[in-house]
């Protein structure tokens, strides 16, 4: 029984494989980890299959989708069943709580976004991106409309600085070349791996534009770097090691 979905992308019916194309991205990771600062207990919200979960701290995972509860990999502890709008948890149980491209799928981010500070007595970091910064990116020349739906899903950076409130940084990741997880802008040079279904199938966003919309893109895509289309405009990007683009980290501090 792998119960209804709990936020706006059915994990439990269309997450399969998602560990696979997923992965923590170690100079990602860093950031992330530093902005814990010394916390030695982490809560995890909207863990997924445990991307980016530090293994030197002691980490309580929560996830509410039982088919990605289950591609959490060997070594990590297993995650609770529960929404981040309703931890769980006693007021100022953790030093430290994450929550790592989660908080658009969230049914109420000001509520969840409560909950972590609640629960948590020291930073609340918050990995996500910022969607007025999405629409330069090349997809959008193929795929407009999954364009136009992530930055109406996407909570604005003020808005989730707002919800968590107090004092909050605001740092630009940059996205590396040969990133391993698996996020549409990952892909920023290597347009190739979009043709994956595999691929496309661990961003969720392509499930929300329906497939005839997204067969039409892939096949667009698919001519352009047949002829050459597509590196006529876009060739440098094959060799910028790092992207600074809609990656942010959000850092609510104690």
């Amino acid at each position: 029984m792998t119960g209804p979905p709990a936020g706006d992308f059915n994990y439990n019916t269309h997450g399969g494989g998602y560990a696979l194309r997923r992965r923590t991205d170690p100079r990602i990771a860093a950031y992330v980890h530093a902005a814990l600062g010394c916390a030695r207990t982490v809560v995890n919200v909207g863990a997924g299959a445990g991307s980016y979960e530090p293994r030197d701290r002691r980490v309580v995972a929560v996830e509410p989708s039982a088919r990605l509860r289950a591609q959490r990999p060997a070594g990590l502890a297993p995650a609770i069943g529960a929404v981040a709008e309703a931890l769980p948890f006693p007021d100022d149980a953790f030093d430290a709580a994450m929550a790592t491209v989660t908080v658009h799928h969230w049914s109420d981010l000001e509520r969840g976004l409560g909950e972590l500070r609640r629960v948590t007595r020291g930073p609340v970091v918050v990995l996500t991106f910022d969607p007025e910064v999405l629409g330069p990116h090349w997809i959008a020349d193929y795929a407009p409309e999954l364009i136009a739906f992530e930055s109406r899903r996407m909570p604005s950076i003020e808005r989730v600085q707002a919800a968590l409130g107090g004092t909050v940084t605001v740092t630009p990741v940059p996205i590396p070349a040969d990133c391993v997880d698996g996020f549409v802008e990952a892909f920023y040079g290597r347009p190739e791996c979009l043709l994956d279904p595999t691929i496309r199938k661990a961003q969720s966003a392509w499930g929300h534009i329906g497939s005839a919309t997204a067969v039409r893109a892939v096949d667009r895509l698919r001519a352009d770097l047949v002829s050459g289309a597509w590196d006529r405009r876009h060739a440098a990007l094959r060799y910028q090691p790092a992207l600074v683009g809609s990656l942010r980290l959000v850092t609510a501090h104690p």
